[in-house]
């Protein structure tokens, strides 16, 4: 079985699994092309510990935002696609310099049988560029017909409409998955583009998987032939956090030498309207005349920086804004408490993460956080609440049997969470699902 993945621009978490199914597929030995925009693809290393047998975790790596739920207050590095677990490629009439030959059946050497996925550059954009995505639909064609998959799985409504575009209806076209990893937007241009790109995404996959419930729902509504939920596996373990670190951490929040220690209420998040981060701050303007009050921290970056410490600075709540972290284990071993105020989400990583750290949880029920975090490890409320989200914080931090309670379960849920090997053994079993014979 040859795949050829298809994504577009992604502020990390789309890329960080398509590199996680990419690099463990090619690990067990299936010929594995990639194509996307250079950025997106060369803006995360691989996972560290991709094996042939037991392809090894993301950790708490470059994150983004929503892709399967996407958190990107983490640390990422740049680099040639060589040095990504792939390996560069142009074939013909796709670009300029030497690229691999085709083997056998028309499958590029570098792509069979080597362990790492095959990247070609194709230039999908975040959002609608007639010419540009003209530009991009010739290049898949080209690219597609000469890696020839048998599958073509496609993350994302914009590159699963251009991958459809590509294979156009001929008979003998490769089959076509689509994993759709966001909600769509409210109102306006944007929600009208969404809705199209949904309706040609429903009709001409050959089966679609969402990240939520929610999602799942909407593609049976639009007529979508085949519908599953995508399992999105769970980081690894995380490390063990040292007294030494725990210590530095908290003298790096000013946390350090006072008589009573105040709490830390922790986010880690892209900061992007979708994360909520308003509703946040508003919640703990709520707060802020509490002896110690509790001190809100932020781990990310995104467009709404400068805004979100203006709101902060007007409400007069003290934040501390980490800016992109790497060490997310750490920060969560000093929270007393992480919120995910998001508007909606598919399976975060940050909750996976939160749940195997056995941290109290309080989040947004929406998206997928209540099938990913049950009614037990977390308490949940109404999203863009910022009374009903300042009252959980507060529950959790003046009941300590409540955190105990939710630190217990988080542990046990965080055992129900699917691993790497889950991941690609459901992909598989997709891909031979839909697998057609031309």
């Amino acid at each position: 079985m040859r795949i050829a993945y298809v994504l577009g621009t992604s502020a990390g978490g789309t890329e960080r699994h398509v590199r996680m199914l990419a690099t463990g597929l090619a690990a067990r030995g299936v010929a594995v092309s990639v194509y996307g925009p250079a950025g997106t693809w060369q803006a995360a290393p691989p996972p560290a510990s991709a094996s042939a047998e037991a392809p090894g975790g993301t950790g708490a790596g470059p994150a983004a935002d929503s892709g399967p739920g996407a958190d990107s207050g983490r640390a990422g590095g740049a680099g040639p696609a060589a040095d990504s677990g792939s390996v560069a490629v142009t074939g013909p009439d796709v670009g300029t310099g030497p690229g691999p030959g085709p083997g056998p059946g028309g499958v590029p050497a570098a792509a069979a049988g080597t362990g790492v996925p095959l990247f070609a550059a194709v230039e999908i954009a975040d959002r609608p560029r007639p010419a540009r995505d003209l530009a991009a639909v010739r290049r898949l064609r080209s690219l597609l017909a000469y890696s020839r998959p048998d599958v073509v799985h496609a993350h994302g409504l914009r590159a699963g409409a251009l991958a459809a575009a590509a294979l156009g209806l001929r008979q003998d076209r490769p089959s076509l998955l689509v994993t759709v990893h966001n909600a769509p937007p409210h109102g306006g241009a944007a929600a009208a583009v969404y809705q199209v790109l949904e309706r040609i995404v429903a009709r001409r996959a050959d089966a679609v998987l969402c990240v939520s419930g929610d999602l799942e729902a909407r593609m049976r509504r639009l007529g979508a032939r085949a519908v599953a939920r995508a399992v999105v596996p769970a980081p690894p373990e995380p490390p063990r956090v040292s007294a030494e670190t725990l210590a530095r951490l908290r003298a790096e929040l000013g946390l350090a030498g006072q008589p009573v220690r105040a709490a830390v209420v922790l986010a880690v998040a892209r900061l992007a309207p979708q994360k909520g981060l308003g509703t946040l701050i508003d919640a703990a303007a709520r707060w802020r005349d509490r002896d110690p009050a509790p001190l809100l921290v932020i781990a990310g970056t995104g467009p709404l920086r400068d805004e979100l410490n203006r709101r902060a600075e007007a409400a007069g709540v003290p934040v501390r804004f980490l800016g992109q972290r790497g060490d997310v284990a750490a920060l969560l071993a000093a929270a007393d408490v992480v919120v995910l105020p998001s508007s909606w989400e598919g399976q975060p990583l940050i909750v996976q993460e939160t749940l195997r750290a056995g941290r109290p949880l309080v989040a947004s029920r929406a998206g997928g956080i209540p099938d990913l975090a049950g009614e037990e490890a977390a308490l949940l409320v109404p999203p863009g609440d910022a009374a009903a989200l300042s009252a959980a914080v507060l529950s959790v931090l003046d009941d300590p049997g409540l955190a105990a309670r939710l630190s217990e379960a988080a542990i046990k849920q965080a055992g129900t969470l699917p691993a790497e090997s889950d991941a690609l053994d459901a992909a598989l079993a997709a891909y031979g699902s839909i697998w057609r014979s031309y």
